[in-house]
């Protein structure tokens, strides 16, 4: 996937922040999503728009994992800010501790594409969390695809 020349992939995120988080969510990330920050951590893609059924959407931006989101400037991208702000809206057990969505990159209209892991722990799939019609504790999602990897090819077609 190629992103714009103006979009800095900030950095890498280390293996220690990568298990801080997983621990934080109660998750493991797959390895095809590790892989994919390791490429796109908050890049903005050339190619942003994808279909879905009869829809189109446009990714603003991909999220990021940041040590210190607030001493750098994209912070309010960073994964578990982005997370933070959504709070019970995102989460559709309110007795569950672990994370059961995980946002990873901005659609237009406040609207973003997570790791969806309510039905398998250990491979998430792909959906569309909906910003205006999410309340606390009811989250609204729609699955896109089966893993990272498809989503990203998705931008591709």
């Amino acid at each position: 996937m190629k992103i714009q020349n103006d979009s800095v992939v900030l950095p890498i995120p280390d293996e220690k922040l990568i298990a801080r988080v997983e621990d934080n969510f109660e998750i493991k990330f797959p390895a095809n999503f590790i892989h994919f920050l390791s490429k796109n951590n908050g890049a903005i893609p050339i190619t942003r728009f994808f279909k879905y059924k009869s829809n189109e959407y446009v990714v603003d931006r991909f999220l990021c994992l940041l040590d210190n989101p607030r001493e750098n400037d994209r912070g309010m991208y960073d994964i578990k800010v982005v997370f933070s702000q959504l709070d019970e809206r995102i989460i559709s057990d309110e007795d569950s501790t672990g994370a059961e969505l995980v946002p990873f990159a901005a659609l237009f209209a406040g609207n973003f594409v997570c790791l969806d892991y309510r039905d398998n722990e250990k491979n998430p799939t792909i959906c569309i969390w909906y910003n205006e019609d999410s309340g606390e504790f009811e989250p609204v999602t729609e699955k896109i695809a089966n893993s990272v990897d498809e989503f990203v090819a998705m931008l591709e077609e």
